[in-house]
């Protein structure tokens, strides 16, 4: 073969990787067709704290007597060395009662963690009051501070 058969090869070549390499280069990549999908549920933990609070008992308005157990559950964070007070406010905002609520599993996680507590109320009042479920705030600091509230009638 001689050197002109050469460079025609070696051109046609030379053509054919530099028209290839702008074809792969200058066409976009394949993009999938979007398919259908549900909708995600909200991740209960993108939710603040108390609104994650779920108190089954008592439930909102029940009548309760001096001697009730308040249940449900609460995210890990509303914990603190497995538990968490519980007050008893009367219609007027003054204090009338107490507990603490205890951990019934690992309360160490951000999911919820279910809770008790027996109530013993040893005054006199009877009427409207609300059931007072306070987050666990060792540090102090105002910003940690949160509570969820359940209107309740004792009789």
């Amino acid at each position: 073969m001689n050197t002109r058969s050469w460079w025609g090869l070696i051109s046609a070549l030379t053509i054919i990787v530099i028209v290839l390499a702008w074809v792969l280069f200058s066409t976009p990549a394949p993009v999938e067709a979007p398919t259908a999908t549900s909708t995600p549920p909200i991740a209960t933990t993108t939710l603040p704290l108390a609104k994650r609070v779920v108190v089954t008992s008592p439930k909102a308005n029940a009548t309760v007597g001096k001697i009730f157990v308040v249940s449900g559950a609460a995210p890990g964070p509303w914990f603190f060395e497995a538990s968490f007070p519980i007050k008893i406010v009367d219609a007027d905002n003054n204090f009338i009662g107490s507990g603490i609520a205890q951990a019934q599993g690992e309360w160490m996680t951000t999911d919820q963690v279910t809770f008790t507590s027996t109530i013993t109320l040893t005054g006199s009042y009877t009427g409207p009051a609300t059931v007072v479920l306070l987050r666990d705030n060792p540090s102090g600091l105002p910003e940690n501070d949160d509570s969820v509230s359940v209107p309740i009638v004792i009789q």
